[in-house]
């Protein structure tokens, strides 16, 4: 591990830790690489200094994402602002396509209205499926699945609160989600 290595160490466990000096000197290290790369996916300045601001953001709201274990931060958030760049970029181009129907008035073609009710009522009907199904789920694996993917939080975070290693954490996840897939296949 060379000595840029861990210094971003460092400062990222000091970003972990809320400290506003580490995370201003990894936005100094790090923002013009991170607008390169963004430019160079998104063609465009606007967006791609969107996409920085948003991958850095994210590293504030969430720095335990980072997993020094499976390699070097630089490679860590560089990566995540492609992946945030290539988002942007189809976000951007299902917004044009949309928007240059409605400029043309065009019905869209192959586009059902019904279909929308359809999925429209099949979701709603699957929804109350899949709150039944979780409360058949023992109260760990229940409060995991809640924890994840409805208020958002990662594994880490659901470890750290819950005080358990983060091992069980994965364990109570992949538990629950066979027990629900086999209690919505049966439905």
């Amino acid at each position: 591990m060379g000595e840029d290595d861990r210094h971003d160490l460092e400062l990222h466990r000091l970003v972990s830790a809320r400290e506003r000096s580490a995370f201003d000197e990894l936005y100094r290290r790090y923002a013009r690489s991170a607008y390169g790369v963004a430019l160079r996916v998104t063609s465009q300045d606007l967006i791609a200094q969107e996409v920085v601001q948003d991958a850095f953001l994210a590293l504030w709201r969430a720095p335990e994402a980072f997993d020094p274990t499976r390699g070097a931060f630089r490679s860590f958030f560089l990566s995540l602002v492609h992946h945030r760049a290539v988002d942007a970029v189809r976000r951007e181009e299902r917004l044009r396509r949309r928007t240059e129907r409605a400029a043309n008035l065009e019905p869209a073609t192959g586009e059902d209205p019904a279909e929308d009710v359809v999925e429209d009522a099949y979701l709603r009907v699957r929804r109350k499926e899949v709150r039944a199904a979780l409360t058949t789920l023992p109260p760990a694996q229940q409060q995991v699945l809640e924890m994840a993917y409805l208020d958002g939080k990662t594994q880490a975070r659901i470890a750290e609160e819950l005080g358990i290693p983060i091992g069980t954490v994965k364990t109570r996840t992949l538990a629950a989600m066979r027990k629900l897939r086999e209690a919505l296949r049966e439905e």
